[in-house]
């Protein structure tokens, strides 16, 4: 797997992988940037939301018909001294529709142990949580 990342001026990186789609990366205005796309930061965890969610959505793939919404809010702790990179990152899990919990915790354990590459390749702790239906959702052992 490869990605080309072209300078685009100032702080504008472009990056463009074997799919072939661009993402537009650029700093914030606090590091010399005008904030005209997202943070490589930005894009680590969306990249660990992203594959974690393929994951999970294939092993749960014949229950989809019974999923209405799934987002996964990613929120990462950076380490005060540069490099500044995540320490921790939790993954919650917003869900809505008739599919029980433990279905979802199954999904989410095997993507996170077995399938996901990014988290496989980051050095953060990553931990779960679950929203289904409005409620959270505890893990049982």
């Amino acid at each position: 797997m490869k990605v080309m990342t072209t300078w685009q001026g100032k702080r504008v990186f472009t990056s463009v992988g074997d799919s072939g789609y661009p993402v537009g990366m650029d700093a914030t205005p606090a590091y010399g940037g005008d904030g005209k796309g997202a943070t490589p930061m930005e894009l680590i965890l969306a990249g660990l939301a992203g594959c974690i969610g393929i994951d999970v959505t294939m092993i749960l793939d014949r229950y989809l018909g019974s999923i209405q919404r799934m987002e996964i809010e990613a929120d990462g702790t950076r380490k005060q001294e540069t490099p500044t990179g995540f320490t921790a990152i939790e993954l919650t899990f917003r869900v809505d529709g008739d599919i029980p919990d433990y279905r979802i915790w199954k999904a989410i354990e095997m993507g996170s142990n077995k399938y996901c590459a990014v988290s496989d390749s980051l050095k953060a702790d990553i931990s779960y949580k679950l929203i289904l239906n409005g409620a959270e959702a505890v893990k049982h052992a």
